[in-house]
């Protein structure tokens, strides 16, 4: 059965509205861009790098303020000390493999000086705080020769270059193409809600990369897949059957959410912590090795870079945030979700192969316990 999103399966969660294209890209003015890397030789390749850029690029010179939430430690993010500290995001947000986390963060700190001319380096350089990029990663190392360090400087330019908005190619691309969750094959995934709030309406969106749990605990809109999942028809990765001990649950998951509400940072904040919330709902238990971590970013303020008056902010009351934080919840599960019913199978580093999640299968199991 070819591929699709959850959606074109006839399965639906939550009850939120997606947006136009159901993707973080709903949020006005958030591109995506991937660059996926696929060879055999000389080394394996089975990685890549994924790019979130805020305000169509220009995030380097009008930031956004954000939060950080790490459900589970066991993986990195970096820039969110600053994040932490001021509440600004100030560049794109990359995902990539574990290894590679520091040339991507390097190479975020190059772009605009080596590819976006003087003006914009002079913007960045007005704020005193450089560039502390967000660059966050999860483990591919079971189909990627992840020793190999295979992503480099042009990748990540290539991925800066080529964003876009409107449909996100989601499963085996960019950072996701080596990942697996739930002991199927995972990767990419985006989703997105529409919140009306008087006469506002606001777009709530997430991107996923997710690399995560044990077969047992997925769940489907509340039903349990992972259960009815035989191992002997969609072998695990680890072993066949049951799943090697202390391998089922390892893993992490990194989770943007974007929205176009005019939040303050504490608020953000607020919301990143949601998207544990639809993590669970799919069967996360945040296990010991897995790196859960999660970031909020609003664009409905704009924060000049190096501006010396007062900036004139909004922000939406606390008690107004119901609506948001539900669906951060429910555009994180779909986001997940999506990632395993786009993601095909595939075969890797020493031989290995994680298989995808039989999509007729899923169908075959929802229609059951309806």
């Amino acid at each position: 059965m070819t591929r699709a999103r959850l959606r074109d399966l006839g399965i639906s969660v939550g009850h939120l509205p997606p947006g136009r294209f159901n993707a973080i890209t709903d949020v006005a003015g958030v591109l995506v861009g991937h660059c996926t890397l696929i060879y055999d030789e000389p080394r394996v390749a089975r990685t890549g790098v994924t790019v979130i850029v805020p305000r169509e690029g220009r995030i380097w010179t009008d930031q956004a303020f954000a939060g950080y939430f790490s459900l589970n430690g066991c993986g990195e993010m970096t820039g969110t000390a600053w994040i932490e500290e001021a509440g600004l995001l100030h560049t794109p947000i990359a995902i990539t493999n574990t290894n590679a986390v520091g040339v991507v963060r390097d190479a975020l700190c190059a772009f605009p000086m080596e590819q976006q001319g003087e003006a914009a380096l002079a913007a960045v350089s007005s704020s005193w705080t450089g560039a502390l990029p967000v660059v966050g990663e999860t483990w591919d190392g079971w189909l990627n020769d992840i020793a190999a360090f295979h992503v480099r400087k042009e990748h990540v330019f290539e991925a800066l270059r080529t964003a876009k908005g409107g449909s996100v190619p989601e499963g085996n691309v960019g950072g996701g193409t080596g990942m697996i969750c739930h002991e199927l094959k995972g990767g990419i995934g985006t989703a997105s809600r529409l919140v009306d709030l008087g006469d506002a309406r606001y777009v709530v969106g997430a991107l996923v990369q997710a690399n995560y749990g044990a077969r047992h605990l997925l769940r489907v809109s509340g039903v349990p897949v992972g259960r009815e999942l035989s191992y002997e028809k969609v072998p695990s990765p680890w072993s066949t059957p049951p799943p090697a001990a202390g391998r089922e649950g390892a893993g992490s998951i990194i989770g943007i959410i974007a929205t176009d509400a005019p939040l303050l940072p504490v608020q953000c904040k607020r919301l990143a912590r949601r998207a544990a919330l639809g993590l669970a709902r799919v069967g996360s238990i945040a296990s010991n090795g897995s790196g859960d971590l999660f970031l909020a970013f609003a664009t409905g303020n704009h924060l000049p870079a190096g501006q010396l008056r007062p900036y004139a902010l909004t922000m939406l009351p606390h008690d107004r945030l119901d609506l948001l934080f539900e669906a951060a919840v429910e555009a994180v599960e779909e986001a997940i979700l999506n990632a395993l019913t786009a993601a095909e199978t595939l075969s890797g580093w020493q031989g290995r192969t994680v298989y995808a999640l039989p999509l007729d299968e899923l169908q075959r199991i929802m229609e059951r316990y309806r």
